[in-house]
């Protein structure tokens, strides 16, 4: 059975010429949204193939169109869906050295320079200057990890944990 992860959230429709408004959850909107690059809608029952005919960036959005879906009409079913890609289309060539898949990341345990578990990574925001973690821990409120060398000091996927060095304020202690 094949294993698919998300690229995208599909919040709207965007004009009348099967347009859609698509939040991007994925490393390379680049490349995962460019023309001909072959994604999958999922909706509860199916994943549906794909292919994108035109993509650009508006605002906080990727506006995609998929071939022979030509209209409003076509698309408008599937607002709340979320496009997915078949993970075995990933490569570790993509990557730079110290470079990772949101989905190595996600789900992590955060833990500092003690040894004391701070959460989980549950959500990577992108921001521009660098990417910032929502770390959640049961019984704590939300905190974020800004992806800077200060903080992070390492990355051990075999291991399943995130090594950071606590800076002051980091943490709200509320």
């Amino acid at each position: 059975m094949a294993n698919f992860l998300t690229v995208g959230n599909i919040v709207n429709t965007q004009g009348l010429k099967g347009e859609l408004r698509v939040m991007s959850q994925t490393d390379f909107p680049e490349e995962r949204f460019k023309v001909g690059a072959k994604l999958f809608i999922e909706t509860k029952t199916e994943k549906i193939p794909v292919t994108i005919k035109t993509h650009r960036l508006h605002k906080n959005f990727q506006l995609v169109s998929f071939v022979d879906y030509p209209s409003i009409n076509d698309v408008e079913k599937y607002k709340g869906t979320r496009l997915v890609v078949d993970a075995s289309e990933l490569s570790d060539d993509d990557l730079a050295e110290d470079e990772f898949y949101y989905h190595e990341i996600i789900g992590l345990e955060v833990i500092d320079e003690n040894g004391q578990n701070l959460g989980k990574v549950s959500e990577i925001l992108e921001t521009g200057a660098n990417d910032v973690w929502t770390v959640k821990k049961p019984g704590r409120k939300d905190w974020y990890l800004p992806y800077i060398d200060q903080v992070v000091k390492e990355i051990d996927l075999d291991h399943g944990v995130v090594k950071i060095e606590m800076m002051e304020g980091l943490i709200d202690e509320d």
